[in-house]
């Protein structure tokens, strides 16, 4: 899938609600720093890779297709979606959803660099306005111990969490480096890449903050 590079910008003289499609609390309150008035609707989006799909590429897939899932009961809105998959070597890491998972992605993760493919979608599908772009973060663990990893989990419980760590809370202290040019999308939404594609939709970011 190709990354709307420079996507043609909308003009309009209505507000188009904007809709928030999913329902991670992370993106949710990465978003409200935009200080827009936005709604939360469920993607109902099968998130089962294809065969041989790379994380980059189901990453972008599946951003698009929860925004247009949304977009579908949401006709009138601008709709944004967004994934994340940690990239080790090319094998997708998704959330581990319970321990004994997320000791098995650390102990995998040690020592090595993994990519956090982080997508976006926006969609409008009255005006016809669709762009994807992607964030890919790159992380270097740490090489860690069995017990760092435990006291770890227990102290965090990252279980929702692509790749078993939060770099916003304790998860930091996992880590040797981060490299990324959109600080947010290592939480789960690059919020710069959010507000280049919301205004080429035609949402006035600064302007929706006057009186």
């Amino acid at each position: 899938m190709s990354i709307s590079a420079s996507p043609p910008v909308l003009n309009f003289t209505d507000k188009r609600p904007v809709v928030l499609g999913s329902t991670s609390r992370y993106r949710r309150e990465l978003l409200e720093r935009l200080r827009i008035p936005f709604s939360v609707a469920a993607p109902d989006v099968d998130e089962t890779p294809a065969a041989g799909e790379s994380p980059r590429d189901l990453a972008l897939r599946l951003a698009l297709a929860k925004a247009k899932a949304v977009a579908t009961k949401h006709p009138e809105s601008v709709v944004i979606g967004s994934d994340q998959v940690a990239d080790l070597a090319g094998v997708p890491l998704g959330k581990p959803g319970e321990h004994a998972r997320a000791v098995q992605q650390l102990r995998q993760m040690r020592g090595q660099t993994v990519v956090f493919q982080t997508a976006l979608a926006v969609v409008c599908l009255a005006t016809g306005f669709e762009a994807v772009d992607l964030a890919a973060v790159h992380v270097v663990f740490r090489d860690l111990s069995d017990e760092e990893i435990e006291s770890y989990l227990q102290a965090e419980k990252p279980y929702d969490c692509a790749g078993s760590a939060k770099s916003e809370g304790l998860g930091i202290a996992l880590l040797d480096a981060i490299e990324n040019d959109d600080p947010t999308a290592l939480i789960g939404l690059p919020l710069i890449r959010t507000a280049r594609l919301l205004r080429a939709a035609g949402i006035d970011l600064l302007g929706a903050m006057k009186p």
